[in-house]
C-alpha cells in the first residue's frame, strides 16, 4: 500500500499526464497553423519566435492549470483543454488580421509585433482560465 501522502498518485498521473497530452496537441496544432517553423527558427537563435511561442504555450497552460484546480474529471479537463486551444488559435488569427505583416515579421526577427502577440496570448488565457472558474 503506498504511504497516505502517495495516494492521490495515480490522480496526479492520470491528470498530469492528459494536460501534457493537451500541452503536446496544442503545440502541433499552433505550430501548423503558424506559417512559419518557430521550432527550426527558435533553433536558429530567433528571439521573437521564442517569445510568441512561449505567450501561446503560457496562454495555453493557464486555464489547463485552472480547469486542473477546479475540476471533478479527466473528460471535463479534456473539454475545457480543448476550448482553450480554439480559444488561443483564434487569438493568434485576429492578431494576424489586426497584424499582416506578422508572418514575415517573426521569422525575420522583429520582436515587437511577437512581443505583442505573446502579452495578447496570456492575457486571453488569463481571461480564459478566469471564466472557467465553476
Amino acid at each position: 500500500m503506498l504511504p497516505k501522502m502517495l495516494s492521490t498518485l495515480p490522480s496526479f498521473l492520470a491528470y498530469f499526464g492528459v494536460a501534457m497530452a493537451l500541452v503536446a496537441v496544442f503545440f502541433l496544432a499552433y505550430t501548423r497553423v503558424t506559417p512559419y517553423d518557430e521550432v527550426t527558427l527558435i533553433r536558429q537563435g530567433n528571439i521573437a519566435a521564442a517569445v510568441s511561442l512561449a505567450g501561446a504555450l503560457l496562454g495555453f497552460a493557464m486555464p489547463v492549470a485552472n480547469v486542473i484546480a477546479h475540476s471533478d474529471t479527466l473528460a471535463d479537463l479534456a473539454a475545457w483543454g480543448a476550448v482553450a486551444a480554439v480559444i488561443q488559435l483564434l487569438t493568434y488569427l485576429v492578431v494576424r488580421v489586426a497584424l499582416p505583416q506578422l508572418a514575415a515579421d517573426v521569422p525575420a526577427g522583429r520582436t515587437a509585433p511577437a512581443t505583442f502577440l505573446a502579452v495578447l496570448s496570456l492575457t486571453v488565457g488569463l481571461i480564459n482560465a478566469a471564466c472557467m472558474t465553476y
